[in-house]
């Protein structure tokens, strides 16, 4: 998964006596957080389990009115004020509870703001060509097959809702018919070319009744000819997939996916992409889409918000998770109080040295139940822990309907009651409540199976990471940053140990540290000891990391312990208004849109900096680095943090 999972969050340091001298002055201060708080457009804080949509639209497809329901409960459940919630996050987890203890840099920490604004942290994707992915051009490549723009507005609302109805089965007819007003060859030419390319799956015929000309939409091939875009409609010459540049605000990849399938009408598994981007950030990748003009996608752009689609081009071959070689972030810390002589410090140690690469909070959860406790019940098969750690009542911050849930549960342990307490069916604890409604309390396996496979291989990996860094940071205190003897190297992809003879042929940023499973070695000095007694104090064998359930059997990995970030550049400028952009997005630059003059010197100081990082790797434990900063929600909230919707 990618590394872009990062809340709105103030890292500051807390106050000496000195800083505040009287309550008058904490007083205020909290006053002017709470301000900002409300009238900032950032983003609050989610359960891991669940993916809110809130795209407005005037064309959402009936189809989805109960998913709508859903994600406008999931968006509308109250978050409280800030003091409550920081009250709330005390059951929350610190990094350290996940074993992120250590820094590799020896300056002195300092305060920063990050995503004050949601142009505070642009994230764009770099092809395995190395190229780096930007939306900068909005033009449809020329195709004579191409139809005419009168195809996207020749049908009336009333013909799309008829034709959506036919081609999803909504209803029970078999075919629609639409009168030709005003009839001429041309006009029925387009006709049919809008029902075919706007309802993929529907065919079309010419009929007379009464001396008026129709045109008659019908099915295809049944329903599979909705899943399987129209093969004999594409031109030979044209390649089959139409790549293009997605543009996003405050959505994640999968619902971005989610919403343009919906406008197009087709299944979201003809979409294909190297590498899933975070919501909280404004993110530019490529995705490819089997067998759609990019005509109908430039479409789009009239009627989608928080997207842009554009750079289209067609090819013959989708792309592919991994495929990538990483991403280019562009951050901006406001409000920073660090001096100069700090901040060139840590950048320079950013640049030169790097950073420990930590699986980052977002790995874990953001309640009091973290998801490596889950994983690791999972790979005890201690099926009624696993179900208890899910549905169980815990402390900290949930949506209500959550915590009725729970309550409901604790209290009759009935599936179906619990249920009902349950508005949003598709989080993880709808899933599994609805399992065991159909299989059963004794086979909580089953049950627990109906949850997406990804969310539960999450868990899984959420235990590997947790056991991760752990080994990462006893490594770094036991033998610091130089590569010893036992140590373990990649070669190719085949891991080995460093042997006496060759350490001065390695550093600290050729070692790699295994995740546990059946396929990977240890290195061979205290750490691969320490594996194996974090494992057995988890009633684990790290020997048989086999799993009666295949799914749940760990192969393992191997992951670098240090990345050093590439293109590292920074630059420290003023600025007086906290709400205006400091640096321009590829849709400003389209748009025409001047970056405003800053100031020489101004009330306040920003860290603008850019770096790229390898995929896999938290953009989060780069920062932390250059903070020294606890990243955690519990610790920023603990700290009279201002906490940004």
């Amino acid at each position: 998964m990618e590394t872009v999972e990062m809340n709105s969050v103030s890292l500051k340091r807390p106050r000496s006596e000195d800083d505040v001298t009287n309550a008058d002055e904490i007083k205020r201060q909290k006053i002017l957080e709470k301000s900002k708080a409300e009238n900032d457009s950032g983003q609050s804080i989610e359960n891991v389990t669940e993916q809110p949509e809130d795209t407005k639209s005037e064309i959402i497809p009936t189809e989805e009115s109960e998913e709508q329901e859903e994600e406008e409960l999931e968006d509308s459940d109250e978050d409280g004020d800030p003091e409550s919630f920081a009250d709330m996050m005390k059951h929350g987890l610190t990094e350290s509870d996940v074993g992120i203890t250590k820094f590799v840099s020896s300056h002195k920490g300092f305060s920063g703001i990050l995503k004050e604004r949601y142009s505070d942290f642009v994230v764009h994707e770099i092809g395995k060509d190395g190229r780096v992915s930007h939306l900068d051009d909005f033009s449809v490549p020329v195709d004579d097959e191409d139809p005419s723009e009168e195809t996207f507005t020749v049908l009336s609302d009333e013909d799309k809702q008829r034709l959506e109805e036919l081609q999803l089965f909504k209803n029970k007819e078999t075919s629609v018919a639409i009168e030709v007003i005003e009839d001429t060859k041309e006009k029925r030419t387009i006709i049919h070319q809008a029902v075919k390319s706007l309802f993929p799956g529907l065919e079309t015929k010419t009929e007379d009744r009464d001396g008026k000309k129709y045109i008659i939409a019908y099915h295809a091939a049944g329903k599979k000819a909705l899943a399987n875009p129209r093969k004999h409609s594409w031109p030979k010459s044209r390649g089959s997939y139409c790549h293009f540049v997605l543009y996003k605000e405050n959505k994640d990849t999968m619902d971005a996916i989610n919403v343009l399938s919906k406008f197009l009408r087709v299944k979201p598994n003809i979409f294909s992409y190297m590498g899933t981007k975070d919501k909280r950030a404004i993110t530019v990748q490529e995705i490819a889409v089997l067998r759609i003009t990019a005509q109908r996608l430039a479409h789009l752009n009239k009627c989608l918000m928080n997207f842009k689609l554009g750079n289209f081009s067609y090819k013959n071959h989708p792309l592919k998770l991994g495929e990538l070689q990483g991403n280019h972030f562009t951050v901006v810390l406001r409000n920073i109080t660090g001096t100069d002589e700090q901040i060139e410090q840590a950048m320079h140690s950013l640049r030169e040295i790097g950073f420990i690469n930590y699986y980052g909070m977002q790995r874990f959860g953001t309640t009091a139940v973290p998801t490596y406790q889950i994983g690791r019940a999972i790979l005890q098969n201690n099926w009624n822990e696993v179900m208890d750690l899910i549905l169980k009542p815990r402390p900290g911050a949930e949506k209500g309907y959550l915590v009725k849930c729970r309550e409901e549960w604790a209290k009759t342990k009935d599936p179906a009651a619990a249920l009902k307490k349950l508005p949003v069916k598709r989080c993880v604890e709808g899933q599994l409540l609805r399992g065991l409604l159909k299989y059963g309390m004794k086979n909580i396996i089953s049950a627990f199976g109906i949850i997406p496979r990804n969310n539960r291989l999450m868990y899984i990996h959420s235990y590997q990471s947790y056991v991760w860094n752990n080994m990462v940071s006893k490594r770094i205190e036991e033998y610091g940053l130089k590569a010893v003897p036992g140590d373990l190297i990649l070669k190719g992809a085949t891991a080995v140990h460093i042997e006496e003879g060759d350490v001065g042929n390695y550093t600290i940023h050729d070692v790699v540290m295994p995740l546990p499973g059946f396929d990977v070695i240890y290195p061979k000095h205290k750490i691969g000891e320490a594996y194996k007694e974090m494992l057995v104090a988890d009633n684990l064998d790290i020997n048989n990391m086999r799993h009666k359930i295949r799914d749940y059997s760990l192969s393992g990995a191997y992951r670098k312990i240090i990345i050093r970030p590439q293109n590292v550049n920074w630059e420290v400028v003023a600025y007086d208004d906290p709400k205006i952009p400091l640096f321009t997005t590829d849709l400003d630059k389209l748009e025409g849109k001047p970056l405003p003059v800053l100031p020489t010197e101004g009330k306040f100081r920003a860290l603008k900096m850019e770096f790229s990082l390898p995929p896999s790797t938290y953009a989060t434990m780069a920062i932390r680095e250059v903070l020294k900063m606890d990243t955690s929600i519990k610790n920023q909230t603990q700290l009279n943090t201002t906490w940004l919707r």
